[in-house]
């Protein structure tokens, strides 16, 4: 890359920061990574009991960071919490598949209908704000071609992907329509340090890394699918880089990772990571696989010649890197 991310974020010293979903794993590294340049940061999160919200990701910052236990779909809180904001980081969202089936309608609520009023709120009280939306790579569903670009149709598989399609739609319209300044990233198979580890609801990579850790198999299902990985650090240079290139306001963007692998490359990946373990292929659950989008590479090209980013971390590291991490603190994730 040309430019000094250091150089270039300086912008952000002294710079009043909203990040919701901030306790989680995206949202608690930026928080990381904005406190350190100096941001005056305020992390909203409603620390749902099955989401990824868990204190010990801010352990280290907590003194430095301000939180407000609140949820985004209570427009008079998130009134109050965006006022006299320079940049919202938008991340709160329900990201299991599997719950979006369940629970449709929750899942409606908190990706669609919080994100038309959040938006609505900062048309009203904030419209200067600069705004950084977590998207997903599951709008697209099942991939016609690969890799998939931007111009990729938009057809997703299950509640949460259409949701998903709706909540960003409403940002790139605020764009078109009122000038918001404001971007959706569409981010795939986000892990590192912080992510949640008790279950799958988040991300396999998850329950992969708790069994391996506990000397249990991990089940791989199906195993040929291949898939893009994003190492936290990465996934926050890149909404801290999107937040700063005007190019990429009014676009929905993908954000992918090192290189595309298939599952059974990812886990003999672990494995090696770890120096041991072992799993065991297994066909897709019935409920799981009516809605798996198969293969699916990212061709992230056009965010990384808008924001000057690219990922810096490999897969190799980036799980060495999370077992490190958990090996210190299991307890507080299980």
């Amino acid at each position: 890359m040309a430019t000094s991310f250091d150089s270039r974020f300086s912008v952000f010293g002294g710079a009043r920061v909203l990040i919701t979903g901030g306790v989680g794993l995206i949202g608690s590294a930026l928080a990381r990574r904005l406190v350190d340049l100096g941001a005056e940061v305020l992390l909203v999160d409603n620390m749902m009991p099955d989401g990824g919200a868990n204190f010990a990701n801010i352990a280290a910052i907590r003194d430095r960071v301000r939180v407000n236990i609140a949820d985004i779909r209570d427009p008079h809180a998130m009134r109050h919490l965006i006022d006299g904001q320079d940049y919202f980081f938008d991340l709160a969202a329900q990201t299991s598949h599997l719950d979006s089936m369940k629970a449709p309608f929750d899942d409606l609520a908190i990706n669609a209908t919080a994100q038309l009023q959040l938006l609505e709120t900062c048309r009203a009280v904030v419209p200067e704000i600069t705004i950084v939306h977590a998207g997903t790579r599951q709008i697209y569903g099942r991939p016609r071609y690969l890799p998939v670009d931007e111009a990729h149709p938009l057809h997703p598989t299950d509640v949460n992907g259409v949701n998903k399609m709706a909540g960003e739609a409403y940002h790139l319209m605020f764009h078109s329509a009122y000038g918001t300044k404001t971007r959706s990233l569409r981010l795939t198979n986000v892990y590192g340090p912080g992510m949640r580890i008790k279950d799958a609801r988040q991300n396999f990579l998850g329950i992969w890394l708790r069994r391996v850790l506990e000397g249990d198999a991990f089940e791989v299902w199906g195993g040929e699918q291949r898939r893009d990985m994003v190492f936290v650090d990465d996934a926050a240079e890149a909404f801290l880089a999107a937040a700063i290139s005007p190019q990429t306001e009014g676009q929905a963007l993908n954000v992918g990772g090192d290189a595309p692998y298939s599952l059974a490359e990812a886990a003999a990946a672990l494995i090696a990571a770890n120096d041991g373990g072992r799993y065991e292929l297994k066909e897709f659950p019935a409920e799981r696989k009516r809605i798996d989008i198969g293969d699916f590479v990212t061709d992230d090209r056009q965010f990384r010649t808008l924001a000057d980013w690219a990922p810096r971390t490999t897969l190799a590291d980036g799980l060495t890197r999370s077992l490190d991490y958990y090996r210190r603190n299991l307890a507080a994730y299980l």
